[in-house]
């Protein structure tokens, strides 16, 4: 498998979540201003959505959009738990857990990367994800998303969390969600994925 990648975009939760997996799989860089992959291809080829994730597949499939990426990693290998069954309620609440953290924060930080955003947009973005981090604060119950062990919400969330400092949000309002970060960045895995991308 190939995971196309840019260095701590959302990509990053799907390489956290290979290696959890002890799945084998080669990362590929892109630049996606240019459309280029480090493996010479040309991106808009194997994505035309134009970003990422990619995860392309050993029989040639590409499967895209981070949600469908996670859960289809933790199924590959049902016995790292990244993911309860299929069908039962646990599954949903995982589900429900990667739908708020792909609609609500990560979409949230999205209008704060843009370069100089207006102050309307900057000052309505920051609203917004306030109110999430402010929910997570609320209802996290660390040391992991779901009760017991680390899944590909996980994965996701510390990924989206850690880009707070790069669009100048103050996680220290959110002491929970620090701690939550912190403790899921010293995992294993998760260095090591921090080290492929440098």
């Amino acid at each position: 498998m190939k995971l196309y990648f840019v260095p701590g975009a959302c990509s990053l939760a799907v390489n956290i979540a290979l290696r959890e997996a002890g799945l084998e799989f080669e990362l590929v860089r892109v630049d996606l201003a240019a459309q280029q992959a480090s493996d010479g291809s040309n991106f808009h080829n194997v994505n035309p959505k134009g970003y990422v994730p990619a995860l392309r597949l050993d029989d040639g499939r590409v499967l895209t959009e981070t949600v469908a990426i996670l859960q289809y990693v933790a199924d590959l290998e049902p016995q790292s738990r990244l993911a309860p069954a299929a069908g039962t309620f646990e599954r949903y609440r995982l589900m429900e857990w990667l739908g708020f953290i792909n609609s609500e924060v990560h979409k949230g930080f999205s209008p704060l990367f843009a370069d100089n955003p207006a102050d309307a947009v900057r000052t309505f973005a920051l609203d917004r994800l306030t109110r999430r981090l402010d929910y997570l604060q609320g209802v996290l119950q660390p040391p992991f998303v779901l009760e017991g062990h680390f899944t590909v919400a996980d994965a996701y969330l510390y990924t989206v969390l850690g880009w707070a400092p790069e669009v100048g949000v103050k996680l220290l309002r959110w002491p929970g969600l620090v701690r939550y970060h912190e403790n899921i960045g010293l995992r294993p895995h998760v260095v090591a994925a921090l080290e492929s991308e440098r």
